[in-house]
């Protein structure tokens, strides 16, 4: 939902067009991530790899399925790699301070 409402808002329809995508979507989502890392410890990673990744359908569904389908899949996976870090940090804390 949080893609689609950025696509909604956005000029060219793609997540990562949003003219605050780097100052306000982007630290959002990575806080999404962090939040989904720590509701869900266990290979928490992975949510965060979900999460960014989700933003393609969203763009494919606006744009279209085209040539630059796979750039924006190769885009995505870039931004998942620091959401992976933190929703992987937040869950290992997570599961740190339940150990404790």
């Amino acid at each position: 939902m949080f893609w689609v409402l950025v696509a909604w808002r956005t000029p060219g329809r793609e997540p990562w067009d949003a003219p605050a995508f780097w100052t306000v979507v982007y630290p959002i989502a990575l806080g999404i991530a962090a939040a989904l890392g720590a509701c869900f410890p266990r290979h928490a990673w992975l949510w965060g790899l979900l999460f960014m990744a989700l933003q393609v359908p969203v763009a494919a569904m606006a744009s279209g399925f085209g040539p630059m389908l796979l750039a924006g899949l190769v885009y995505a996976a870039v931004l998942a790699v620091p959401a992976m870090a933190i929703a992987a940090a937040v869950g290992a804390l997570r599961r740190r301070l339940h150990e404790a």
